[in-house]
């Protein structure tokens, strides 16, 4: 494994396609995020394929790693799809280029009804100045923990039955 990925894992219950749909729509991010950033999904498409954009509306502000950087737009680009398996994608500046680094889910189905979840970053595609700038911190494990903890919590409900 590259020393540029991140990543963290859990064993949740519930089956792969579920999680699947949960991770794959720009307001399930925005549910489950670990961060603090994530504030809404203007546009809320299911993704469903490699090239797809989509828009997440983000405040830095609540990290408190950059000074004066507070609300703000990115446009996301899926680069990698696999329909209850995989999704994950790059991150950039509206029409500007990608940044190079990935964010991303893999699921991998273990028993009937439970899921192996890995949420993790790559930042191994992106330049070495975003690498390692005081600007462009890596994103803690911390966050991708929380992140798999609330994607968790959001299944759980998500199984109720409703009443």
């Amino acid at each position: 494994m590259s020393p540029d990925r991140i990543s963290a894992t859990r064993r949740i219950a519930a089956p792969a396609s579920l999680l699947f749909q949960i991770v794959s729509t720009p307001s399930g991010q925005v549910a489950i995020d670990g961060s603090g950033m994530l504030e809404a999904a203007p546009d809320d498409r299911p993704l469903t394929m490699v090239g797809q954009t989509f828009d997440m509306d983000m405040d830095r502000e609540p990290l408190g790693d950059i000074p004066n950087l507070t609300k703000y737009q990115v446009r996301n680009t899926v680069t990698k799809i696999d329909p209850d398996h995989q999704i994950e994608w790059t991150v950039g500046f509206g029409d500007s280029p990608p940044f190079g680094h990935t964010y991303g889910w893999l699921l991998e189905s273990v028993a009937e009804g439970e899921t192996d979840v890995t949420n993790y970053c790559d930042w191994s595609g992106a330049s070495e100045e975003m690498r390692t700038g005081v600007t462009w911190p890596v994103v803690p494990i911390a966050m991708l923990e929380q992140s798999v903890e609330n994607l968790e919590r959001v299944a759980r409900v998500a199984q109720e039955p409703r009443t």
